[in-house]
């Protein structure tokens, strides 16, 4: 422990005591005078103080803080003066300096005019030199001539403010503090608005740490010396107060980190007194307890002196720190700067944590309480950290009692935050109070922290998990220390824990997926969810008092943890954010893999034949498999755990027909039959075995079919589960040598030709005639095929589309939607591209569809797809779940019509059946469309804005028929195809250059059919298709002023066909001249090439619509090219229940997520990721490069209000939409699966994968939420 000296031990003081606290009273005055209340309001937000009037005469506020001289600072400043005027005694001084404002300067012959050398500056911006050896220097200079040193340090402040302007010897005789800074502010350059804080670049990365590092360096070097002379800390405390009021935020932003860290240097000055002053008190009573005749008389008097000495230093401490407190930090802890508040708030908490006798009371506490309501995320962040470190020492928290009481509500909620690093570390510190606060969290705010379990994020998730775990696991589980030894955990403390999750999963109803709260779970009770033995001992006991719930649960969450345990990351849904793993956690994964296999595989049998006839829970038991390391097989001579295995996956396959019981038999059997194991000869002779068994039954069971014209409804059952079982292991098994098509194909014919097959017969025989074709085609591809085999597979493939055609109008819908699936499929296989890539000799097999079956299809997509579902309620009801798998069937059926368009398989002038409902069916189905415009436009730009025009005279004519040409225009009708053509323009892009001939041509076309069909001879009606203008009037702003011009010359030799009455113009006429007149709408282009843009207000319905203009504007024009091979929708399987995507959820007035609907994993899958990778085709856009220097900005007239805004808000919301929707694996749009379909096409996993859904939370919606008054400490 360092002992103390007085500051005339080590350097000799050169100023008089009078002066001791002169400058520093009348550096504050003025610089207060200086400062009026609005430049403070200017620079501050009001923050929730409504308790500040019970604290003002300790703490003191704003308003008193601004009044200058009456001030409590002031008098406080005063008090602490002639203190130490009156103790500090007089120190020899070489020559006695006059006052600031007439000391001179002479620093090695410098002129007064000019500011001393510096170079502070560059030494710390350049951090080439260690910071003591810097302040040393500085101390030394000092120690020569104060006035020249000190003023190399203000210029040194100066200068880390960015501020080009310097402090001259003659500026710090003449003038005040207020003065000089004022001086400097007409000075500052803010052309660029960076300054050293905020500056980017390399040499300006550490400079924030090293300012810090030589304030805090500065304080520690001067602590027996320069800290107790009234000049230089006073002084410079002035001025960094003065130009912490300062409106320039470089100044502002700089002062107050430097007074920050001053001040919490000072308090580990204070402490440190503190500790001296103890020490000299224990030392002191020590001396007086002695006997008389040991007593040392002049050690007690020395004592007591260093006591005194000790003292006056404290007081002289504690005055700064109340003047740096008092003068910056109740200002600029609320200042509009974040980074402001984000440092007063941090750099308050560590003195409370660090001298927590003066600084861990209510009146500071309160500071942090008030700002965790703050609006930006840094600020909250730096609250709950502050926090975090008080609560986090049990020696603290008794102090923290009555604050807790106060702002614990704003802490619990602050789970919900709409941050999501806030809200972790929100549940981080609930954590804290929890361990350290028993009883404090009542069980209302722990039920309201539970369902983060479930949330998105995993962040959260898990931090939630630990909440959980010490709340309800630890109590009942967790090691205890008995006797200063802990015991082991037993086997019964074990299964009390899985009794608790399930009691938790069960009872709370919160989500429908264990894997979750497995998730959540595994970083704090990983080793117990990593104990297979309890848990699968649970599960074969005879007695446990499980329900069918229960084991369901118990079952998935053995299923979770294996699966976690083995490959290692979050389920889907639930991304780590980190690249991969590291070297010591992929060692205790294979560690872990070799464990798990070791004990199921032995269990693995017994747990099937327990529950086989449950397909609840055989199918998660069957997917076990695919975590194993197979190889222990051999290794570990378990030939016979294998046998009972096969065994009992032939039972259950035998047993069961739901699909997702086969999908995984078929599966597992897939795994097992790698011809690289030793023991691949005994699994493959059980699948012959198996196959050889359905296949006997089928051709039994369809002889009676085919013989008898009537079948009970057990025969049927029969027949269609045999089916549905040869279907599952077609798909991932070649089942080529049963020769299974020719049989199916006659039921089929049956059914098609009869009737009589009932439709749970027909839906697994078309998937099983579907993957034969599949199969030989995958035998075709990969040898050399006869011309007599590949004309045998092109007749059963067209014969099959024939049947599937039929198909389409069946009575029964499943089959027609399976039909149209499986034809779909078909034909895009079986297109032109599939000779692509050296496959010339498979060129045979190239189908095109007949103009019938493509308007079959066309009409069939009419029917079933562009259809109004009924409205969604709440999203949980069966309804609701039912309408949701609707959705996503017909999202299948669209994406399967759309790829056949952008393939060539259809006419692409088909896609107007598509185009013509992207507005009405936006919703549901805009983001398929608006991916097949895309790329049609890439493929052919002009054709596709044919296609544009030809859906909008396709709907105009529809209207026009049906309700007549009499006000056309004022129907809701013709209202929403005025909303299409203007999503129909948007969707030109920026690329005005290369879109000008499409769009003029477009203009032209349009005119053409308005004027196609005249009115009678003599008549002045206007004529029938008139009001089509009204609609291409939407397509004006897309047009150059020279081609508006030349447009109207064309509509004025167009309208000079047609007779109308003099003086009385038609509105759809006047209409579409506005829009081209020189005024209204222009995109003009500058000689340089770039657009002119205009503000402009759009009110009214466009609104609506502008959700769509920033994606618009990502669309890029590109080549005709054909893409590369698709993914297929028939083999996906429907799955049972989406595991969701969120609803965007309203809420004003607060930074919390909605959560229920914000942060589930379930949840309505309307708002979709859809990110499309598989159509790429290489980016080279044809026209001139000056179009791609067009402002998107200027172009998107129709939504520039809403740009200008989202502008305005970007800096202050910057972090906000951070759970968007791009990933780095990205799927197809028009694809409900993801398969690879190269040679072996048939070997396709049927696992679905649909990319409709996004699993995971939607981006919560931004709120302004202003604090209104300040929070009242209740």
């Amino acid at each position: 422990m360092p002992t103390h000296r007085s500051s005339s031990s080590r350097y000799q003081s050169s100023s008089s005591p009078s002066n001791a606290s002169s400058p520093l009273r009348r550096a504050v005055a003025a610089g207060r005078r200086s400062v009026s209340a609005s430049s403070s309001s200017s620079v501050s937000v009001a923050m929730p103080c409504d308790d500040r009037d019970s604290e003002q005469n300790s703490e003191g506020d704003s308003e008193s803080l601004s009044a200058g001289e009456g001030s409590d600072f002031e008098d406080s400043l005063r008090r602490n003066g002639k203190k130490r005027a009156a103790k500090r005694p007089l120190k020899p001084t070489p020559a006695k300096l006059p006052k600031k404002r007439s000391r001179t300067v002479h620093a090695h012959g410098q002129k007064e005019s000019e500011p001393p050398a510096s170079d502070l500056f560059d030494a710390v911006k350049g951090a080439k030199s260690d910071m003591q050896s810097l302040v040393d220097e500085w101390l030394d200079s000092y120690k020569q001539d104060q006035d020249a040193a000190f003023l190399e340090l203000v210029n040194f402040f100066i200068r880390s403010c960015g501020c080009k302007g310097t402090v001259t010897p003659e500026m710090f005789k003449k003038m005040s503090n207020s003065e000089i800074i004022r001086h400097l502010t007409e000075q500052f350059n803010e052309d660029s608005g960076d300054y050293p804080l905020t500056a980017s670049g390399p040499s300006w990365k550490k400079f924030q740490g090293s300012f810090c590092e030589f304030v805090r360096t500065l304080v520690y070097q001067c602590q027996y010396s320069l800290l107790y002379d009234g000049f230089p800390m006073d002084n410079l405390i002035s001025l960094l107060t003065g130009l912490s009021d300062s409106q320039v935020r470089a100044f502002r932003h700089t002062s107050t980190l430097a007074a920050m860290k001053l001040m919490t240097s000072l308090v580990r000055v204070a402490l440190q007194l503190s500790l001296h002053k103890d020490n000299n008190q224990r030392q002191y009573e020590a001396e007086r307890n002695k006997g008389p005749g040991q007593r040392a008389p002049e050690r007690l008097e020395s004592l007591l002196e260093k006591r005194r000495e000790l003292q006056e230093h404290q007081e002289e401490i504690e005055g700064m720190m109340n003047a740096l407190f008092r003068g910056v930090f109740v200002h600029r802890y609320r200042d509009v700067l974040p980074e402001i508040r984000a440092i007063c708030i941090e750099e308050i908490g560590s003195w409370m944590q660090s001298y927590s006798t003066s600084f861990l009371t209510d009146s500071y506490l309160k500071y942090i309480g008030w700002t965790l309501h703050d609006k930006h995320r840094d600020v909250r962040l730096k609250c709950l950290k502050a926090l975090q470190g008080l609560y986090g020492n049990q020696d603290l928290t008794a102090r923290l009692e009555l604050f807790t009481s106060r702002f614990k509500d704003r802490m619990v909620s602050m789970v919900m935050d709409r941050e999501y690093d806030v809200a972790v570390e929100a549940v981080r510190l609930l954590i804290l109070i929890l361990k350290s606060m028993e009883g404090v969290l009542t069980d209302a705010d722990c039920e309201s922290i539970y369902p983060v379990v479930y949330a998105s994020n995993r962040a959260l998730a898990s931090a939630a998990g630990e909440f959980l775990y010490w709340k309800l696991f630890y109590p009942e589980c967790e090691t205890r220390a008995v006797g200063g030894r802990e015991r082991r955990r037993s086997p019964r403390a074990q299964r009390t824990f899985f009794y608790l999750l399930l009691s938790f999963f069960v009872e709370s109803e919160l989500h429908d997926h264990a894997a979750y709260l497995v998730d959540s779970l595994w970083d704090c009770a990983g080793p117990l969810l990593k104990d297979w033995e309890s848990l699968t001992s649970l599960l074969l006991e005879k007695d446990q008092n499980l329900g069918d719930a229960q084991e369901s649960t118990l079952v998935e969450i053995l299923v979770s943890s294996v699966r976690q345990a083995s490959e290692g990351h979050p389920p889907v849904g639930r991304a780590t954010g980190r690249k991969g793993l590291t070297p010591k956690e992929r060692k205790i994964q294979a560690n872990d893999k070799v464990k798990l296999t070791e004990h199921l595989i032995p269990l693995l049998p017994q747990l099937l034949a327990k529950f086989s006839a449950d397909a609840e829970k055989v199918a998660p038991l069957l997917q076990l498999l695919n975590y194993f390391d197979l190889n222990i097989y051999c290794t570990r001579r378990l030939e016979k755990h294998l046998e009972l295995l096969l065994q009992q996956l032939q039972e259950v396959v035998v047993k069961h027909a739901e699909p997702a019981v086969l999908e995984a038999g078929a599966h597992a059997l897939y795994l097992l039959c790698n011809p690289e194991f030793t023991f691949f000869s005994r699994v493959d002779f059980a699948r012959s075995q198996l196959v050889d068994l359905l296949t006997d039954r089928f051709q039994q069971e369809l002889e009676e079919l085919l013989q008898s014209s009537f079948l009970d409804e057990d025969e049927v059952y029969s027949l269609a589960a045999t089916l549905k079982r040869l279907s599952a292991f077609y798909n991932a098994h070649d089942l080529t040598r049963w020769e299974l098509y020719e049989p199916c194909y006659q039921l089929l014919r049956k059914a098609v030709d009869t009737g009589e097959v009932p439709h749970q017969v027909t839906l697994p025989a078309l998937t099983l005639v579907y993957f034969s074709i599949l199969w030989t085609l995958t035998h075709i591809s990969g040898s050399d095929a006869s011309q007599k085999q590949l004309l045998g597979l092109k007749g059963r493939m067209v014969a099959f589309c024939e049947l599937c055609q039929s198909c389409l109008s069946d009575v029964d819908s499943e089959i027609q939607e399976q039909a149209f699936v499986l034809l779909s499929d078909l034909l895009l296989i079986f297109s032109p591209q599939m000779i692509v890539g050296g496959r010339e000799f498979l060129r045979p097999l190239v189908f095109i569809p007949e103009a019938t079956l493509q308007s079959e299809l066309a009409s069939f997509l009419m029917d079933h797809v562009f259809i109004q579902p009924g409205e969604l309620s709440s999203g949980h009801s069966q309804e609701d779940h039912l309408q949701i798998e609707q959705l996503h069937q017909r999202r299948r059926l669209l994406a399967g019509f759309c790829k056949l368009l952008l393939y060539g398989v259809l006419e692409m002038d088909a896609a107007s059946d598509v185009f013509k409902h992207y507005n009405k069916f936006y919703n549901d189905y805009g983001d398929i469309i608006k991916e097949t415009l895309t790329r049609a436009r890439q493929m052919d730009r002009s054709h596709c804005s044919r296609i544009l025009l030809l859906s909008l005279t396709q709907l105009y004519t529809e209207l026009l028929q049906e309700q007549g040409p009499q006000g056309l225009n004022e129907l809701p009708a013709f209202i929403e195809m005025r909303d299409l053509a203007r999503r129909f323009a948007l969707s030109f892009g920026p690329q005005q250059l290369q879109n000008r001939d499409l769009v003029v041509m477009l203009h032209k076309e349009g005119i053409k059919f308005s004027l196609s069909e005249l009115p009678p001879a003599g008549s002045s009606s206007q004529p029938p298709n008139l009001a089509f203008l009204e609609l291409l009037s939407e397509f004006s702003p897309r047009l150059f002023h020279q081609d508006k011009q030349l447009l109207l010359s064309y509509l004025e030799k167009c309208l000079q066909r047609v007779s109308q009455a003099p003086g009385r113009p038609w509105g759809p006429v006047t209409t579409y001249c506005h829009s081209l007149s020189p005024g209204e709408n222009t995109a003009e282009v500058s000689p340089q090439g770039y657009p002119r843009s205009k503000k402009r207000r759009v009110e009214g319905p466009s609104r609506r619509h502008r959700e769509d203009v920033s994606a618009s504007q990502e669309e890029s024009l590109q080549p005709n090219s054909i893409p590369a091979t698709p993914t297929l929708t028939s083999t996906a399987v429907k799955s049972g229940q989406p595991l969701g995507a969120s609803e965007e959820m309203e809420e004003g007035g607060s930074s919390e997520l909605a959560f229920p609907q914000g942060l589930y994993l379930l949840g309505n899958p309307r708002s979709r990721s859809l990110s499309p990778q598989h159509f790429q085709t290489p980016l080279n856009p044809s026209g001139s490069g000056l179009g791609k220097q067009l402002t998107r900005l200027s172009l998107m007239e129709e939504n520039e209000e809403e740009f200008e805004i989202q502008n305005d808000s970007s800096e202050e919301w910057q972090g906000s939409g951070k759970s968007s929707s791009s990933s780095e694996h990205r799927l197809d749009l028009l694809d409900s699966t993801e398969l690879n379909i190269e040679v072996s096409i048939p070997r396709i996993d049927c696992r679905n994968r649909i990319s409709d859904v996004t699993l995971g939370p939607s981006p919560s919606p931004r709120h302004d939420h202003l604090e209104k008054g300040q929070q009242k400490m209740e």
